[in-house]
């Protein structure tokens, strides 16, 4: 469980220090209830800092508000688009196809819809899309709703889709599937292995640096580059 702001910062940080042989990495997190508005959203947020006392924070990636919090699965992936020799649209077409492989061991039929960016089981969100690239190489990535307060996506519409029904693997799952969001973790990190052809796969614990950028966003301390080693680990 990490501060949403301090994540930013961590990737920001990964991504302005590494190279080219800098090995990607993916981040599987959950985050403290937050609202988050992507760059077409900066103007709507204005001055304002929470949505009936959930914080709200502007984000640098795209897409539009949405919600984080427990009984939900963010992966990050920082990614070198140049080097895995694929475009944006192909990352978006991978990161929902794995999110469909992964609900599909759960059950349910999940799929796309045109002109949305996401997963969606019978016509209700149940995995956002929120990405950055810069210099090709990517931040932010995806959210998957396993067993969520569905109701904190009333007070805002969803990707910017009015009365966009929101749903959660728990509700969607087959009969006798039990949904464990550790075990939903590792089938969608399996499956986002094989759409993007990772067959080394390295864990290592990321905490470290994401507490220290927890501390540094405490403190209000200046966004630093320096100090931030990438692990050289997925």
């Amino acid at each position: 469980m990490v501060d949403y702001a301090a994540a930013a910062f961590a990737m920001q940080a990964f991504t302005a220090a590494r190279g080219p042989s800098t090995v990607d990495e993916i981040w599987l997190l959950r985050h403290p209830p937050v609202y988050t508005g992507g760059l077409r959203c900066r103007a709507a947020i204005g001055g304002r800092r929470n949505i009936n006392g959930v914080p709200l924070v502007a984000s640098d990636r795209g897409g539009l508000f949405t919600w984080h919090g427990p009984g939900q699965i963010v992966a990050y992936l920082l990614l070198d688009l140049r080097r895995a020799g694929i475009g944006v649209r192909q990352l978006v077409r991978g990161l929902e196809q794995a999110v469909i492989a992964c609900i599909g061991d759960y059950g349910a039929t999940a799929g796309r819809m045109d002109g949305a960016p996401g997963v969606y089981v019978g016509g209700a969100k149940i995995a956002a899309l929120g990405l950055r690239v810069r210099r090709r190489c990517t931040t932010h990535g995806l959210s998957l709703n396993v067993a969520i307060d569905k109701s904190a996506f009333a007070a805002i519409d969803p990707c910017g889709v009015r009365g966009l029904e929101v749903t959660d693997l728990r509700t969607v799952a087959g009969d006798g599937c039990s949904v464990d969001i550790a075990e939903v973790e590792e089938r969608l990190l399996k499956h986002l292995a094989a759409v993007f052809g990772y067959g080394d796969l390295r864990s290592e614990n990321a905490l470290p640096q994401l507490s220290a950028a927890q501390q540094r966003v405490e403190s209000g301390e200046p966004g630093r580059r320096t100090g931030v080693h990438p692990a050289a680990a997925v």
